[in-house]
């Protein structure tokens, strides 16, 4: 397996509500030595759901910070639960938490970066916008969001990169048009991207028509973003002609598990596949959450990333035949 966690027991030092819906956290290991850690790392938190112990995943902010790890969580109501049980903690909390662990590798050998942020998704690109300023690199960021009032840490990046910060607020009528924007990149610059799934959408088909190598973009995704709303479903197993619930605040993989029908995984993030499963019948519609599986596997709706995608009505799989399971 890849993904390779190491728990360890944290506090909660404080909280701060950044905006009406998204609130800050300091939390600092029992052993924490202040290190930096690499750009576009997150840390694992475990978390109670429905009295149900789960897991989420959140983007560190910045390159270090001597005091704790922080991270920042939107509360959504159209949620698993992980914002609704973070948001009921107090300062003094004790937490468990894996060590930071990044999947956003960057190319630190190319000459021109380009940042885009949607949303909540600034928070792993902070630190790469620092660390890049530090660099002397040459980079602009790109922070998209509804309106200026709905965006975090607007004040820190407009004072690290003045003219290199270009907002795209969808009240202002400053929408971000990626056609254009790649258009304008040279040659070898390398996008790193964090946002919904929409958004990351749009974004791989403009970088793709415009000739460029896929490789060249890399990204981040929410978990929980996907194209339709998040709701209970129903999964048919195709080769016990049994049915289950998957509860609207639990992933298909947990509750398979739960229920004694192991799929095996390995990210839960939707990046690896490991836990792709046949799709054999759909009776709705499937939410394709993952980032593993191209556009056009997608549209063929033959398998189902379990850890993240969801689905509408009823879908019937079968766990037994996985021939192409990574």
């Amino acid at each position: 397996m890849r993904f390779i966690e190491t728990w360890t027991p944290a506090t909660l030092i404080a909280t701060r509500d950044l905006t009406s819906s998204i609130r800050e956290f300091l939390i600092r290991p029992e052993i924490f030595d202040g290190a930096a850690y690499p750009v576009g790392s997150h840390i694992d938190v475990a978390v109670t759901v429905g009295g149900r112990p789960e897991t989420r995943s959140y983007s560190l902010i910045g390159e270090g910070d001597r005091a704790g790890y922080r991270i920042a969580v939107r509360r959504a109501e159209d949620s698993r639960g992980g914002s609704r049980y973070m948001w009921s903690l107090a300062p003094g909390a004790r937490l468990t938490i894996t060590l930071p662990t990044s999947l956003l590798p960057i190319d630190w050998s190319r000459r021109h970066y380009c940042l885009i942020a949607g949303g909540i998704g600034i928070t792993p690109l902070i630190g790469a916008a620092q660390a890049l300023d530090r660099r002397k690199a040459e980079f602009t960021l790109h922070y998209a969001m509804r309106s200026r009032e709905d965006a975090v840490y607007l004040d820190v990046l407009a004072t690290l990169l003045n003219e290199r910060l270009v907002v795209h607020a969808g009240n202002e009528g400053r929408r971000l048009d990626f056609d254009t924007l790649f258009a304008s990149l040279p040659p070898d610059a390398m996008t790193l991207f964090c946002g919904p799934m929409r958004m990351l959408d749009a974004a791989r088909r403009a970088w793709t028509s415009a000739g460029r190598a896929l490789p060249d973009l890399r990204y981040e995704t929410f978990g929980s973003s996907g194209l339709l709303p998040t709701e209970d479903f129903r999964v048919r197993l195709a080769d016990r002609g049994i049915e289950i619930e998957i509860p609207r605040d639990r992933s298909m993989l947990d509750a398979l598990n739960a229920a004694g029908y192991e799929v095996i995984s390995d990210c839960r993030r939707g990046e690896c596949g490991v836990c792709a499963v046949d799709l054999v019948h759909i009776d709705g519609e499937v939410d394709h959450r993952d980032v593993f599986f191209s556009e056009n596997q997608k549209r063929a709706n033959e398998k189902i990333c379990a850890c993240v995608s969801r689905a509408r009505g009823t879908i019937t799989v079968d766990m037994l035949h996985r021939p192409d399971a990574v």
